[in-house]
């Protein structure tokens, strides 16, 4: 009887797990490097706003917090694209009730936090940065970063859910078959803020994501609920046009008013900010299996960290917590059962999300100003409407609980739908016509075949 877990890490995946294991009534600890935040304030370097969609908001139906974090979260029905000359389009996600959320990352961890520890049975040990786990005995070690005094801690069940430099993974690599690999993008990004107006209202349109896509790199803005926008500039780290070659105030200016004119007069502290704020990387962390034995688990970016360019992190990580309860759930009880099954039917998944979002990341910076790209979104657009059961790839992502391996193989083979459709001559002239609809039925028998 496994009646004691213990999770390392209570950023979101860690706190939002704890609030599931307290309510089937485990003791549970939550082992956390960081202090309180709830007395500290939220720091980490890392966005302020985060992007939710069903698979995120079906975990936090589970946990008993989606209501109240909808009232405080910001629907973003679409893309809303800016030109060099600072022209707008819009692209819509999916129908007009779909969006995603931008939520406050900070917010969210807060309120999960506090969720959590109304539990009696839940207990929180901040200041306490992981150093490993013997995987034999389920005893994790810890260091009290405010005593400097080293730690155990013994537990029947342990999750991982300690970020992309996981501790307790690290101690995993060191097993025999455990596959790991981490890579970096030559691509970095910063962070700078566009404020309100001085009577608090946005200065853009806030139920949208706003890109200003530029071929290799990129500007976004995602709103916050106190009328700023958090952009992210992702720019390559070397090259012509790069990071290395922005450091002196005419060089950044130059690179804006030549790239993102239209983006200076919304950002008054865009210098400041930029010399101010850090350089962060991004990487891609797939592993496998991400269970030890039938105690030791990974969730989260622990398992399967992910560049942000499907907003799919968070929502991930959640539904591994999602996939896992339910797993508890239909084997009834037997978590030796669940964990095991839980890396089978995941892994896979986390792989899948990995190579979405890096396919998502050249849609966003080389594509979505492409009037080729355009047009197959409106025909997706237009068969999704006539043939309901037909799910463009983003919705199955961002709308849907379908597994992210379906999503990835269904990627490729519409791929090569829309490669035809588009081949067709003047297709911009009939692109709502019988004959894009015939190739489409043909398509869509072949793929029922396959799947029978």
């Amino acid at each position: 009887m496994k009646n004691h877990a213990i999770i390392v890490g209570a950023g979101l995946v860690g706190s939002l797990w704890a609030v599931m294991l307290a309510k089937r009534g485990l003791k549970v600890d939550v082992y956390e490097g960081r202090g309180d935040m709830r007395k500290v304030g939220f720091v980490g370097g890392r966005s302020i706003n985060l992007a939710m969609s069903e698979r995120g908001w079906k975990a936090l139906e589970k946990a008993g917090v989606a209501d109240k974090l909808r009232d405080v979260a910001i629907p973003m029905k679409g893309r809303m694209m800016h030109s060099v000359d600072g022209q707008l389009t819009f692209q819509a996600y999916g129908t007009e009730e779909q969006a995603i959320y931008s939520v406050s990352r900070g917010g969210l961890n807060l309120e999960l936090i506090q969720l959590a520890d109304e539990y009696p049975n839940v207990t929180f040990h901040f200041n306490h940065r992981g150093r490993g786990v013997d995987l034999e005995t389920n005893t994790c070690r810890f260091e009290n970063t405010a005593t400097g005094e080293h730690v155990t801690a013994k537990g029947d069940l342990i999750f991982g859910a300690d970020g992309a430099f996981s501790t307790i993974r690290g101690s995993m690599q060191k097993t025999n078959r455990f596959n790991y690999s981490q890579t970096y993008l030559d691509y970095g990004y910063k962070e700078l803020a566009i404020p309100p107006f001085e009577d608090g209202s946005f200065r853009m349109d806030p139920n949208a994501l706003h890109i200003w896509p530029r071929g290799k790199f990129m500007l976004i803005a995602l709103p916050n609920t106190d009328g700023t926008f958090t952009c992210t500039l992702f720019l390559p780290f070397e090259g012509e046009v790069s990071f290395e070659h922005l450091n002196t105030d005419k060089e950044i200016m130059d690179f804006f008013e030549t790239y993102f004119a239209d983006s200076i007069p919304l950002m008054p502290t865009m210098l400041e900010d930029f010399k101010n704020n850090p350089t962060s990387s991004l990487v891609t962390v797939r592993c496998s299996p991400w269970q030890y034995g039938h105690s030791v688990a990974l969730m989260g970016d622990a398992a399967h960290a992910i560049v942000p360019f499907y907003g799919q992190g968070m929502n991930a990580g959640f539904e591994d917590c999602t996939v896992l309860d339910n797993l508890v759930n239909d084997l009834n009880g037997n978590w030796d059962e669940a964990i095991k099954a839980y890396s089978n039917i995941r892994a896979k998944d986390g792989h899948a999300i990995a190579d979405l979002a890096l396919r998502n990341f050249i849609e966003m910076r080389d594509l979505v100003a492409d009037p080729k790209f355009l047009l197959r979104k409106k025909i997706a657009g237009h068969l999704h409407q006539k043939f309901p059961e037909f799910l463009p790839v983003y919705s199955q992502v961002s709308f849907s609980h379908i597994p992210y391996h379906k999503a990835l193989e269904e990627s490729f083979s519409q791929d090569a739908l829309f490669e035809k459709i588009l081949n067709i001559e003047n297709v911009e002239e009939k692109w709502n016509s019988e004959e894009v609809e015939a190739i489409f039925k043909e398509w869509y028998e072949s793929q029922a075949l396959a799947n029978s």
